[in-house]
């Protein structure tokens, strides 16, 4: 059963939505495309991420919805092929855009706790990520949400990208990057007042989410604060419809 504040988000749709969900292999990523699979106002969704053909599970939803469910490989870090994915999509037009990548520890990459710890590399891979993609993202959808109905471009950011809520310090490249995503698609939303008057530009913090990006820091995380997948892209979801 959907939730009726979710309803409200293609209520006004002229035609069934057409949705792209980029990070779809990630624990987030993952549960929302579920969820948006089981929106009846959904017509197609296409689930994307850098090896969504390896992904066990994107593979699975799509062999369970071969008709509403596209499973397609795009690097959010490269700027040719987000283009590409736009160019490939089904159709001429998108309704909802959700971007849920982030990269926050890897095999040789750690959040910085001093200033010591700052490296380029480092710098330029948090930013390719959490920074310039969804920018990028944005420049390559940003043409197919520009239509008489509502749209919306929503992307994954954090709390720790705030520089007022800074008390902590630490994670020096994660923080700044998340600023910086904001900074970008705030102006980006000031443009589009003007070239996409249906469109709304959302940045979301879905909180302490127990996937991959979140499971070695999840130690200190208070009790009732840790979210379940499914539970933060409904959260997710509710959010984007209330605010449209």
């Amino acid at each position: 059963m959907t939730s009726p504040i979710v309803n409200h988000l293609f209520a006004n749709l002229n035609e069934p939505a057409q949705v792209l969900v980029i990070g779809a292999s990630g624990g987030i990523g993952l549960a929302l495309t579920m969820q948006l699979l089981g929106h009846p106002g959904v017509a197609h969704v296409t689930a994307a991420a850098r090896h969504a053909d390896s992904s066990t599970a994107l593979v699975a939803l799509a062999e369970a919805h071969p008709a509403r469910l596209t499973v397609t490989n795009a690097d959010i870090t490269n700027s040719a092929s987000l283009q590409a994915l736009a160019a490939s999509l089904v159709t001429p037009s998108l309704h909802l855009v959700i971007n849920a990548t982030g990269l926050l520890h890897g095999s040789e990459l750690a959040p910085e706790k001093t200033l010591s710890a700052v490296t380029e590399v480092n710098l330029q891979q948090v930013f390719a990520v959490n920074a310039f993609g969804p920018i990028l993202l944005a420049q390559a959808m940003l043409p197919l949400m520009r239509h008489n109905t509502s749209a919306v471009f929503a992307s994954l950011s954090a709390r720790v990208g705030s520089i007022s809520d800074n008390r902590l310090g630490g994670w020096y490249a994660y923080r700044a990057a998340k600023t910086a995503q904001n900074q970008l698609l705030k102006t980006a939303s000031i443009e589009c007042r003007r070239t996409h008057p249906r469109l709304s530009i959302q940045l979301l913090h879905p909180g302490t989410v127990d996937s991959a990006l979140s499971r070695p820091f999840q130690r200190g995380v208070a009790e009732g604060k840790l979210f379940d997948p499914a539970r933060a892209a409904a959260q997710l979801l509710t959010v984007i419809a209330t605010a449209t």
